[in-house]
């Protein structure tokens, strides 16, 4: 496979995730994926001025949300107030978005199957309900990547049990959707380490 146009930066960032009464200590990851002159910013949680660490001045082209959960889309206005770029997210988050940012409106509808373009690249978008019902992946072809948010970790498919969840539709939506896709591909994650489809197809025994 040719050298993809992009790269792929990454920082880390620390504080709670709230939902349904009870809240936790979480660290997030964010994923930034672009070129040296515009990138997209894939959540955007607990620190706008890490998150623009890793932007390093590249325009931002629009700031991708995989859900509404709290510690994925809290700073998203704060974001899109200092890079002037677009929120984007799947409109079946509306109740979720509503429990942080009522009266607040994102900026354009992710749909399942949708591709768009960062820098040269291809980014596809796959709608993978169950953590939430809005949930997103993004898959990456000339990456040969994914980033899943809180659809697949290093282990295992995310949790449900919590309001808007659903836990024997985010394991379909892994099997029709994610594990569509090569044993090789790398899972990059809205939690934790990575992981690769090929991994947690054995995991989920498929």
């Amino acid at each position: 496979m040719d050298c993809p146009p992009t790269r792929i930066s990454h920082t880390l960032t620390s504080g709670t995730f709230s939902l349904d009464g009870e809240t936790f200590e979480v660290d997030n990851n964010v994923w930034v994926l672009g070129d040296d002159n515009e990138c997209i910013v894939i959540d955007a949680p607990h620190d706008v001025e890490k998150i623009l660490g890793a932007v390093a001045g590249r325009t931002v082209k629009a700031i991708v949300c995989t859900h509404a959960h709290d510690d994925h889309v809290r700073f998203a206005p704060a974001l899109r107030d200092r890079v002037g770029a677009p929120i984007w997210l799947h409109p079946a988050e509306q109740p979720v978005w509503d429990l942080t940012h009522p009266g607040l409106s994102w900026d354009a509808d992710l749909s399942d199957s949708q591709v768009f373009e960062v820098g040269g690249s291809q980014v596809q978008v796959l709608h993978t309900p169950g953590h939430a019902p809005g949930a997103v992946c993004l898959y990456v072809e000339d990456h040969e990547c994914v980033f899943t948010g809180d659809t697949l970790f290093n282990g295992g498919p995310g949790a449900t049990g919590r309001s808007f969840s659903d836990a024997d539709l985010i394991v379909a939506s892994i099997r029709a959707k994610l594990f569509a896709l090569d044993d090789g591909v790398v899972v990059h994650t809205g939690h934790g380490d990575d992981t690769t489809i090929g991994a947690e197809r054995a995991n989920l025994g498929a």
